[in-house]
């Protein structure tokens, strides 16, 4: 695979990030907006008053409600979303997909996302009627109970929903990938390629699942232009997270996030709640204000956040290249996935601040050249 130098390709990863950038604090302020203003206005008490009108199981009206609310909203940021996601990733030549299925793969993450988050509120609710002086505790290990189960299940019940995967045709690449698997000590059931291609020119690989649904997955797009001392090297760089135990230590730093920001929530809800005119955290009509705090918290743990996770792929970077020796390998597939993913090389310091949970294309690639 050829790529143009990095002095022709530059202006485009710049351009293209900074409107991502962009795009992502507008959304932001805009869902704030939006959340302020459907509680601000009274449309939130109506709303549940109308549903426990005509709906006698508090099952059914927090159902019924949070599929309004998820409507209306998926429908305000819609002009976003297609601008965002679609018309921007054709713009810069990053997708060929068409509008037809990107709209289909759009009701498809909806209705997941609103499953889950059915599932989750449901909890909550339950938690906080049967443990209302330390509902912020036991809702948060619920939290890790879901994570973890989603984690088992996406390679098996999520992923295939928008790709198509089946075992790894290259019998030398595969054997290569499980004697280096062998090597780390990490045990996976078999290695999978996926059809990438058909909606994006981006590059990625991953190592997921728990316990017996653990395997690895090849995008086509990078199985069939990488070499394999670099596809070998970023599964290294995966394997090492799952030895280094990264994905226990991002989710208890999750889990601490979410139990201070529940803790915030008990403490501090009782003066908005007034405010807006709602009886209790326990009254469905206030749930626009419980994600307005999440929103916010995220917004200001989100760059403590990122430093851990930036430390943690830098751990995982010198593990790889520990294991693998392959320094070459690495550098030529950070510049190849640079140009590849239009990815921002070296951004300004507030940017990596607040967006980069990786290093830097430059960080990783100096990373590598001293080793």
């Amino acid at each position: 695979m050829v790529f143009p130098g990095p002095g022709d390709i530059s202006c485009k990863a710049k351009k293209y990030s900074t409107i991502k950038y962009c795009l992502t604090i507008g959304q932001t302020i805009y869902t704030l907006a939006l959340f302020l203003l459907f509680q601000g206005s009274g449309l939130a008490k109506t709303l549940a008053a109308f549903l426990k009108g005509i709906l006698v199981n508090n099952l059914a009206v927090t159902a019924l409600y949070i599929l309004i609310l998820y409507g209306a909203y998926s429908l305000f940021i819609l002009p976003l979303n297609l601008f965002q996601s679609f018309i921007l990733e054709r713009k810069f030549s990053l997708s060929k997909q068409s509008l037809r299925d990107w709209l289909i793969d759009q009701l498809k993450v909806g209705m997941i996302s609103y499953i889950i988050g059915l599932l989750f509120i449901w909890a909550f609710y339950f938690i906080l009627k049967h443990k209302p002086n330390n509902w912020w505790i036991f809702i948060s290990l619920f939290w890790v109970f879901l994570s973890v189960i989603l984690a088992k299940l996406t390679p098996l019940a999520i992923i295939p929903l928008f790709f198509k995967y089946k075992p790894l045709s290259d019998a030398s690449l595969k054997a290569r990938i499980i004697a280096l698997a062998d090597k780390m000590q990490v045990r996976i059931i078999d290695v999978f390629e996926i059809d990438f291609s058909k909606k994006t020119l981006k590059a990625n690989a991953g190592f997921m699942g728990i316990g017996k649904t653990k395997r690895v997955i090849l995008a086509d797009t990078l199985k069939d232009k990488y070499s394999q001392d670099e596809i070998e090297v970023i599964l290294a760089h995966e394997f090492a997270h799952y030895r280094l135990k990264h994905l226990f230590k991002l989710i208890l730093s999750s889990v601490l996030g979410t139990t201070v920001s529940f803790y915030l929530i008990f403490k501090t809800s009782g003066y908005f709640f007034k405010v807006a005119g709602i009886s209790s955290l326990s009254d469905i009509a206030g749930l626009p204000i419980v994600f307005i705090y999440f929103m916010l918290f995220g917004i200001v743990t989100s760059p403590l956040q990122n430093y851990i996770s930036r430390r943690l792929e830098i751990n995982a970077d010198m593990l790889a290249l520990k294991v693998t020796g392959l320094k070459d390998a690495f550098i030529s597939t950070m510049e190849k996935l640079s140009f590849q993913n239009l990815a921002d090389r070296d951004p300004h310091p507030l940017i990596k601040f607040f967006f980069f949970d990786h290093p830097t294309i430059e960080e990783r690639i100096f990373l590598a050249k001293k080793f």
